[in-house]
C-alpha cells in the first residue's frame, strides 16, 4: 500500500478524519453534560487516573519479565473497564452506551479516512512461457508439513515436472541442487517451502533467466501473499504449469545475496538470532523485548538511506519494495512488487516512552519510512546480526542493500485470489494530517539529527 502525496489526498477522506475527531470530541462531552459541575470534574480525574495507569501498565509490561510483565498487561487492560464500571455505578449507563456508540463511530471514520486508494496496484501479466524441463525443490518439513500434507510431489509430477525433495538426513545444498538441474537443462525453477529457500532459488533463476515458481508451503508464505497467491492451498499454485502468466517482480540483494521480502537489523535481527525463535516466535520477541529496548544488547547501527544517514536507531527494516505506510515490522503486504525501490524504516526510540509512542501510533518521533535505491547499514564492528527473510546470518560490516528492478519472471496462476486489501491500521498521527489539512512539523526535519517520518 503506498501512500497518496498528501497534497492529492480525496476531500472525502479528510472529512472522514475530521468526523473521527468530532465523534470522540462528543463522546468525552456526552458523559460530562450529564455528571453536573461536581461530577464532571470527578469524571475526568477519574479518566486521566485511568489513563496514566494504562500507559503505566504498557510501559512496564514492555520493560518487564515473568509475573510482573502480566500484572502490568492485566492492570492496563483493568483500568479503563474500571472506569466504565464507575460510570455505571454513578448511574451514567445511557450515557455510557452512547459514548461507546460514538467512539465506534470514530474508528469507523478513522478506517475509512485512512484506508489508501488501490488505483494501479495490479502488476502487468504476460504470457506464460513455454517450458519442458520444470524442476521444483520441495522440503517436506516446511510450513507443518504441507508437501505432504497436500500431496505436492506427485501432483507436481503428474503434470510433468522433476522434483527434489529436501530430506536429508544432514542439510541439503539448495544452491547446488539448483545449479545442477540448470546445467542438465531445467527451464523453469520452483520452491515449494518458506521465503529464504525461495529467495535462494530465485535468484539462480534471475541469474539465468529462468522463469519461477512459488508454492505456498512455507509457514507464513509472505512472498506468495504478496504474489496474490493461495497460503492455504498450495495446490493451486501448480495450476501455473498448465495455465499461467508471467510477472516480472523485483529482487532485493543483501552483500550479493538475494532477498525477497526483507532484512531486518538492531532489536528484530538479535531476536532471529536467538535458538527459540523459529519455535516460538512471539515468547522469543517478549523475552528478549526489555533488554533491547532499554539498550542492553546490540551494536549502535548507522544507517544511510540514498546518503541520508540515521545514526544509532535501535531497528532497521530494508525490504524488497515499500510495505504499507503502516508497516513497520515487515509483517504486513506490497501490493505490488514491481516499484523498482526498496522500503526502509527506521526506529530511534530514544526512551521506552517514545517506545510505545510509537507502538500505538500516536507518533512519528523517531520514525523514517521512506523508498530508496541503496541502503547501507554499517557498525563499528567486523559483522552484525541481520535477519534475511526470516534467517538468522552474521554479515560483514557494511552491509549494502539495493534492488534488481524486474529481475525476477515469476509464473502464477492465471486464476488466483489476488492481493487481499490491507486494513489501515490506527495511525493517529497521519489521521490528524488528514483531518486538519497541514503535516506535522517534525515531519520534515533533518533525518540525521533528529530521525522524523518521512513519506
Amino acid at each position: 500500500m503506498t501512500v497518496i502525496p498528501f497534497e492529492d489526498v480525496p476531500q472525502t477522506r479528510r472529512w472522514w478524519a475530521r468526523g473521527a475527531y468530532l465523534a470522540v470530541v462528543c463522546a468525552a462531552l456526552v458523559p460530562l453534560a450529564a455528571a453536573g459541575l461536581a461530577g464532571t470534574i470527578a469524571l475526568l480525574l477519574t479518566g486521566a487516573g485511568a489513563l496514566v495507569v494504562t500507559v503505566a501498565g504498557i510501559y512496564w509490561f514492555l520493560i518487564s519479565r515473568g509475573v510482573l510483565r502480566w500484572c502490568a498487561l492485566g492492570l492496563a487492560v483493568l483500568a479503563p473497564l474500571v472506569v466504565l464500571f464507575l460510570f455505571v455505578q454513578a448511574g451514567l449507563l445511557w450515557e455510557v452506551m452512547v459514548t461507546v456508540g460514538l467512539v465506534f463511530v470514530a474508528l469507523v471514520c478513522a478506517r475509512a479516512a485512512l484506508r489508501e486508494s488501490r488505483e494501479g496496484s495490479k502488476m502487468p501479466e504476460y504470457p506464460a512461457p513455454t517450458w519442458r524441463h520444470a524442476f521444483l525443490v520441495m522440503n517436506p518439513r516446511s510450513g507443518g508439513g504441507k508437501v505432504v500434507k497436500f500431496d505436492l510431489q506427485r501432483k507436481a509430477e503428474e503434470l510433468g515436472a522433476e522434483v527434489a525433495l529436501l530430506e536429508g538426513p544432514g542439510p541439503v545444498d539448495v544452491d547446488a541442487l539448483a545449479r545442477q538441474a540448470v546445467e542438465r537443462g531445467a527451464d523453469l525453477l520452483g520452491v515449494a517451502g518458506g521465503d529464504g529457500t525461495q529467495a535462494l532459488v530465485a535468484g539462480i533463476a534471475a541469474e539465468h533467466n529462468l522463469p519461477f515458481l512459488v508454492i505456498s508451503a512455507g509457514t507464513r508464505n509472505h512472498f506468495a501473499l504478496d504474489l496474490g497467491l493461495d497460503r492455504e492451498d498450495p495446490t493451486g499454485c501448480l495450476d501455473a504449469l498448465r495455465d499461467g502468466v508471467e510477472l516480472n517482480v523485483d529482487l532485493g540483494k543483501i552483500n550479493g545475496r538475494t532477498f525477497v521480502n526483507n532484512a531486518s537489523f538492531g532489536v528484530y535481527a538479535e531476536v532471529v538470532q536467538s535458538p527459540e525463535y523459529r519455535d516460538d516466535k512471539t515468547g522469543t520477541v517478549l523475552q528478549m523485548l526489555p533488554d533491547l529496548i532499554k539498550g542492553d544488547k546490540g551494536t549502535r547501527l548507522r544507517a544511510q538511506l540514498d546518503g541520508v544517514t540515521v545514526d544509532g536507531p535501535q531497528a532497521v527494516l530494508v525490504s524488497n519494495g515499500p510495505y504499507g505506510s503502516n508497516d513497520l515490522a515487515g509483517l504486513g503486504r506490497r501490493t505490488r512488487l514491481d516499484r523498482g525501490v526498496l522500503g526502509a524504516v527506521t526506529i530511534s526510540a530514544a526512551t521506552t516512552r517514545e517506545a510505545v509512542g510509537l507502538l500505538r501510533r500516536a507518533t512519528k518521533h523517531g520514525l523514517i519510512q521512506r523508498a530508496a535505491a541503496e541502503v547501507v547499514v554499517d557498525a563499528d564492528v567486523p559483522a552484525i546480526p541481520v535477519g534475511v527473510d526470516g534467517e538468522a546470518l552474521q554479515m560483514s560490516t557494511p552491509v549494502r542493500c539495493t534492488i534488481e528492478p524486474g529481475a525476477l519472471r515469476v509464473l502464477v496462476p492465471r486464476k488466483r485470489p489476488g492481493v487481499p486489501p490491507a486494513q489501515p491500521a490506527l495511525d493517529l498521527v497521519r489521521l490528524r494530517e488528514l483531518a486538519w489539512g497541514h503535516r506535522d512539523a517534525g515531519s520534515t526535519a533533518s533525518a540525521s539529527s533528529a530521525p522524523q517520518a518521512e513519506r
